[in-house]
């Protein structure tokens, strides 16, 4: 450094007060002596002062290290305000980087947890209801069908009855017909058809009391009676109007049930369709739903990401300021202190006791 010689001279120099004006200078300045650049200047001085010159050269010298030493260290002071410009800078940048990322990563949290995950668990459970919509729809539609099935089996049934009923009555009004002079074999066979109508239709309420009538009517008369014969004509004549009466309703119930049947077919049918859409639908906005939930956890770890790392960097930079400012520190004061010794040197040497002492120690 270029204080080096100006710093040996003075560190020998504060170790020895020098007083001219007493016996104790000669020993002072010979232990000043012992410094290798202490005695340099002593005897630079000693040359310069025989030469008839004077310290004049030195003094200027130690004026502009004095003047450079100043200047470097407000350099040094320039340069490290400067450093502490862009420290703050970077800190206050990465400082609101990092809140930044802070509130990104809780808005993003926030967002999954309280619209995010509740809104997919309330599209998992209407489509879970939806499922079981369709279920119930599928189920009452089967049990519809096989109703309407055992219905119409029953109206088949119904249908082949009365027909057979029909048969019965129109085969005994034909036997009716016939008789002249009944014989016991043509009464036997009117019974026996009043029998077998009466067998089919023992569970028809409506047709029991007549049944019984001819029945009654077919045990006690002989047909020898043209009274009671017209009589009996006549009843079968109103079982057969009132079998083709039923025959006629039971048709039309049975147009009636199936129309109701298609009409609720055709609703349950628009319901299933209703609840298919509704699916595709809430489909489509799960899977929009997990795509923003997806997309969103990403976003939030590049943010964590992105804040471990601004934090890092913000560590890196205090770490390195701090040095950077112990540095700074050292060299100020080690600045500081050539400083001092150079100025106390330059006191030395314009000191008038330490040149007269130069000069009388070379006889001039």
């Amino acid at each position: 450094m270029k204080s080096a010689l100006i710093a040996c001279l003075i560190l020998s120099v504060f170790s020895v007060e020098i007083s001219l004006n007493n016996v104790a200078t000669t020993q002072a300045l010979e232990k000043l002596k012992e410094s290798q650049w202490a005695s340099f200047i002593v005897d630079f001085a000693e040359v310069e002062l025989s030469s008839g010159g004077a310290l004049t050269e030195l003094v200027e010298a130690i004026n502009q290290l004095i003047d450079q030493l100043e200047e470097e260290l407000d350099d040094i002071h320039h340069a490290y305000s400067r450093r502490t410009d862009e420290h703050n800078r970077d800190v206050t940048r990465l400082e609101q980087e990092i809140q930044d990322a802070d509130r990104d990563i809780f808005n993003g949290e926030d967002f999954i947890d309280n619209v995010l995950i509740p809104q997919k668990e309330r599209f998992q459970s209407a489509l879970a209801q939806l499922k079981t919509n369709i279920e119930e729809n599928r189920r009452v539609l089967d049990g519809e069908t096989l109703n309407r099935k055992k219905q119409h089996e029953q109206f088949l049934s119904n249908i082949a009855e009365i027909n057979e009923a029909i048969g019965a009555v129109d085969e005994s009004l034909g036997l009716l017909s016939q008789i002249a002079n009944p014989s016991l074999v043509q009464f036997k066979r009117v019974q026996t058809n009043l029998n077998r109508i009466q067998s089919s239709f023992q569970n028809h309420s409506s047709f029991a009391p007549i049944i019984r009538a001819l029945l009654e009517l077919a045990t006690e008369q002989n047909f020898s009676d043209q009274g009671s014969l017209q009589q009996l004509v006549k009843i079968f004549n109103e079982l057969r109007v009132q079998f083709v009466d039923s025959l006629n309703q039971e048709t039309a119930d049975e147009n009636a049930a199936e129309t109701k049947f298609a009409e609720r077919v055709a609703q349950l049918e628009k319901e299933f369709a209703e609840f298919q859409r509704a699916v595709m639908i809430k489909n489509s906005e799960l899977a929009a739903n997990e795509q923003k939930l997806g997309e969103t956890i990403v976003y939030v770890g590049q943010r964590k990401d992105d804040r471990a790392t601004l934090q890092a960097q913000l560590q890196a930079e205090n770490d390195n300021y701090a040095a950077e400012t112990d540095l700074y520190n050292r060299t100020v004061s080690e600045y500081n202190k050539e400083i001092d010794i150079s100025k106390q040197a330059l006191g030395l040497l314009t000191q008038p006791s330490f040149e007269q002492y130069v000069k009388s120690k070379v006889g001039i």
